[in-house]
């Protein structure tokens, strides 16, 4: 589809305007860019006054937000493995070309293979879910590393991937929000389908939901 006519609407337009684009925070910095990189699309120019959105920009803004230590959070001073998911997917793109995203993407892989829990599993906010674990399957995933392999991401036998498969209720077809639930949940369908077919791109080669794109180094 066409992003620039939904409806008569340009959904482009609004993140030409970076004090919108960050008015919710660090998730609107990611998402913006996430959003951009999906097709490779054109920063629209901002027509009124106001700070121009670039994706040198919204990177920046996003490195600034790295918690001490490594990794990234909505709010609060320890690192968040949703946010930090989240925050891979969006640098992924530039892990490559852009020198100042590599060593804090390195840190914040660390940090993940460090605050993975010992079943595997991530936590956030003091409760374990699938929604933890499919953020991080994602964000390895977009990183070319092996959720299901590598050994950072393997404690006590059982990978961030397997752990995310126990969240699966076979007899709905569908997975789970948290361990105790015994519903699928829509919401987390949703994002562990999402985490699978990042994994799948990867172990067949192909490429990741976002197209590289190189910026200055």
């Amino acid at each position: 589809g066409d992003p620039t006519n939904v409806g008569g609407y340009n959904l482009l337009e609004p993140f030409a305007d970076y004090s919108l684009v960050e008015k919710q925070g660090l998730n609107g910095l990611v998402f913006a860019l996430i959003a951009l990189d999906t097709k490779n699309y054109t920063v629209p120019k901002l027509a009124a006054e106001g700070t121009q959105t670039t994706r040198e920009k919204l990177i920046d803004g996003i490195l600034a937000a790295e918690m001490n230590g490594g990794g990234w959070a909505y709010s609060g001073d320890k690192a968040d493995p949703d946010m930090t998911g989240m925050v891979l997917q969006a640098l992924a793109p530039y892990y490559e070309s852009t020198t100042r995203v590599k060593e804090p993407v390195d840190r914040a892989i660390a940090v993940l293979s460090n605050i993975q829990d010992a079943d595997g599993g991530y936590s956030s906010w003091g409760y374990q879910s699938s929604y933890s674990c499919a953020q991080v399957v994602c964000a390895l995933a977009a990183l070319r590393i092996d959720a299901d392999t590598d050994a950072r991401f393997i404690k006590n036998g059982v990978s961030a991937l397997d752990a995310l498969r126990t969240y699966y209720i076979e007899e709905e077809k569908g997975f789970k929000g948290s361990p105790s639930d015994k519903e699928v949940s829509a919401g987390a369908t949703d994002q562990a389908v999402y985490a699978l077919t990042a994994y799948e791109l990867l172990k067949n080669q192909k490429t990741r939901f976002q197209v590289p794109l190189p910026l200055p180094r």
